[in-house]
């Protein structure tokens, strides 16, 4: 598969999977939607970073001393739908949440 290094090599009447998310390397950040890809906003505003901040205060202390981890963004979360075996090919839907608590040990 060829790497992607430029938006424009993206054919927007297509679904992709998260192993063609995989080839993109390109400043822009996107998300895939069941397939589809979405352009993520631009850097957030200062007001949005402090909510995240006090976010991850507030989650990290109720987390300290439980299994549970606390992760910031950029970070893929795949999501995997129930006709999906979960190999890269199939998955069709990948995030990057501002933050996210993973508490099943094998998915960290």
């Amino acid at each position: 598969m060829n790497t992607i290094t430029n938006f424009s090599q993206l054919d927007l009447q297509r679904q992709y999977s998260y192993a063609d998310y995989l080839t993109w390397h390109f400043a822009e950040r996107v998300e895939l939607l069941r397939g589809w890809i979405r352009r993520m906003s631009p850097a957030p505003l200062s007001m949005h970073q402090r909510v995240a901040y006090n976010l991850s205060l507030n989650i990290g202390d109720y987390l300290r001393g439980r299994p549970c981890k606390l992760f910031f963004a950029p970070f893929d979360v795949r999501l995997k739908r129930p006709h999906e075996s979960g190999a890269d090919a199939d998955i069709t839907t990948v995030v990057q949440p501002d933050l996210c608590v993973i508490c099943d040990l094998k998915k960290n």
